[in-house]
This record gives structure tokens, C-alpha cells and sequence, in this order.
């Protein structure tokens, strides 16, 4: 089954064309990093005027990459919600039109089960449930149980900023740029990560927090702020935070772990993308017997928001369906 899916949830337009929910045909994806860049951040209605511009050439592209005609489509996949209402508004009334004039049809994805069906992309084997499946983006931030396709059960969340958020902040206020995530990690890797003692919130509890961590970023930078001219400073600091957000997100997975007996733990979303936090995860899970099989994204594209992973999620949940 080929599904054309398409994903505008914020401030990246993709197509793609999925066969079957793993093999990817085409994954085209265009950025809008450049126009946010001099916001700082990402301005909805910008977003959403830059996805009208893209969606066609976007398109185009996939279909041509993916060698395929119109004919050769079996379903529309799209992404419904969360996101931006704009950007969101933008890629459903794509898929309808295509949906409508192809006779095809509709199959509306949840953003975050996109994420959660990222590692099924790829010619590697096919994951094993139960899975457990850490989602780590800009907007999300779930430790979820997955027992099967359409399956999930919340084990935790976060209750304020995510901690892709929290990365974009703390580099806007370390004057690092947008996005926040590479920028951090860039400079992580020179600095010293117990330089600096940020807190990790909610220790004990099942839930995520990264308001406070941001908050106390944000007061020692003022107490500081002569130090910030000095790179060694930025760099100790950015390595001090990235290791807060990784310890706290790694400590509740590991915890996890030993309460339930799962054979996969996954990693997804934008921030899957991150060395050490991925480094830790395998490290820790090193320490138990008989541990789950670690996996994340194949490829970097497959981390970030794409519609490859929105194609794949409608095959998998509509398959499960008529079971």
C-alpha cells in the first residue's frame, strides 16, 4: 500500500510517499529555519504563508523522487494536531483536495504518533512489542507504553516547557541562535558539564518539568552576565544545561525500564537527535541484564518533524484496525 502523507504541523513542509509503513519511496522536506532565524523563534503566520509558497513544488518533488504517478497512490495521510492552526489549516486542506479529486482515502495521523512510528522507517527488522518509546521534541515530551499499533498508554509527560523548548530558550539566552538544539550540543562538546549545578525537577515523580531548569538558566546568566563575551563560559554552561535536561529524561526511562519488562526502548522526535543524550540511554541500559533493544531514528530526517513517519503511522493504525 503507498500512501501519500504530508506533515505542516509548524515550520517544516514535507511530502512524502510510504510503501507499506516502512519503506520510504520519497521524504522531501523544506525548511523555513532561515526565515525564523531572524525572529528567533517561529512566528506562526509566517510559518503558515511559507507552507502555501512551498506545498507545491514540495509536492511535486516527492512525487518525482518517489517515481510514481497518481495512480500508483493508494491513500492521503495527513497530520491533524497538535501544531500551529495555520500551518496545521495548510497541509489538511492539501490532503482533502488530494483526497477528494484522487477518490482516495483520508487518513488523519496525530503528530506525536508519528514521532512514536519514526523507527519503524527503514530496512531494518521490525520492532518487537511491547515498546517503550521516549519522545523528546519541541512541543512533546511523553514516556509512552506501546503495546501495538494504536496502542499507547502515557506513563509520563511534561507539565510545562518540553525539553526541545527548553533547548531553544536557553540558546536564545546564551546568544546562540535559533534553532537551539545542534547550537547547544555544538557547544556542549567543548564545555564542562559540571560546571555549573542546574536543578532537575520533579526527581521522584513520574512527570517532566524543564520550566524551572530554564528559570535558573535565566538567573545565572544575570548573575553573570559580564561572563557571557567569554566563549569557555557559554560553552560550560550549555554543557552544564544539556546535561540537566539529559540526566532527567534518561533517570525516568531507566526507571521505566525496570518496571516493566518491555523488549524495545525507542527515542524519538527532534531531539533524538542529540549525541548524548542517545550515548546515555545505551549507557545506562548497558547496566542491566538482558536489556531492551535501543533504537532511534535511521536517519536525521527521521527525527525532526517529516511525513514519511505520518505515512507510516496511518498504515500501521489503519492496518490494526481491521484486524
Amino acid at each position: 500500500m503507498r500512501i501519500l502523507a504530508i506533515e505542516t504541523s509548524c515550520d517544516e513542509t514535507s511530502v512524502a510517499v510510504v510503501e507499506n509503513g516502512r519503506k520510504v519511496l520519497s521524504n522531501v522536506i523544506a525548511s523555513q529555519i532561515a526565515k525564523h532565524k531572524i525572529t528567533g523563534g517561529v512566528v506562526p503566520e509566517v510559518a503558515a504563508r511559507e507552507h502555501i509558497v512551498a506545498m507545491i513544488p514540495v509536492l511535486r518533488q516527492a512525487m518525482e523522487e518517489a517515481a510514481v504517478t497518481w495512480k500508483d497512490i493508494d491513500a492521503i495521510a495527513v497530520t491533524k494536531e497538535p501544531g500551529l492552526v495555520g500551518s496545521l489549516t495548510v497541509g489538511r486542506m492539501t490532503a482533502a483536495g488530494l483526497a477528494f479529486a484522487l477518490d482516495k482515502p483520508l487518513f488523519p495521523v496525530h503528530h506525536v504518533h508519528g514521532h512514536m512510528v519514526s523507527n519503524w522507517l527503514g530496512d531494518g527488522p521490525e520492532p518487537e512489542f511491547p515498546v517503550l518509546i521516549l519522545t523528546v521534541s519541541g512541543g512533546h515530551n511523553e514516556l509512552v507504553l506501546m503495546r501495538g499499533h494504536g496502542q499507547f498508554e502515557v506513563l509520563a509527560e511534561s507539565l510545562d516547557d518540553s525539553a526541545g523548548e527548553a533547548f531553544d530558550k536557553v540558546a536564545r539566552l546564551l546568544g546562540l541562535g535559533y534553532p537551539g538544539g545542534p547550537a547547544i550540543e555544538e557547544r556542549a562538546r567543548l564545555g564542562n558539564a559540571h560546571a555549573v549545578k542546574f536543578p532537575i525537577a520533579l526527581r521522584k515523580e513520574k512527570n517532566f518539568s524543564f520550566s524551572g531548569l530554564k528559570t535558573s538558566v535565566f538567573y545565572y546568566l544575570k548573575k553573570h552576565e559580564a561572563e557571557l563575551a567569554r566563549d569557555e563560559f557559554v560553552n560550560d554552561v550549555a554543557a552544564s544545561f544539556q546535561e540537566s535536561v539529559v540526566q532527567a529524561l534518561v533517570e525516568k526511562l531507566i526507571r521505566a525500564v525496570e518496571d516493566l519488562d518491555v523488549k524495545e526502548v525507542h527515542l524519538t522526535g527532534g531531539v533524538a537527535a542529540n549525541c548524548c543524550l542517545r550515548e546515555r540511554i545505551a549507557k545506562e541500559l548497558g547496566r542491566i541484564a538482558n536489556a531492551p533493544r535501543f533504537r532511534f531514528p535511521e536517519k536525521m530526517d527521521y527525527c525532526t518533524d517529516n511525513a514519511a513517519m505520518i505515512g507510516a503511522a496511518a498504515y500501521f493504525e489503519n492496518r490494526a484496525k481491521f484486524r
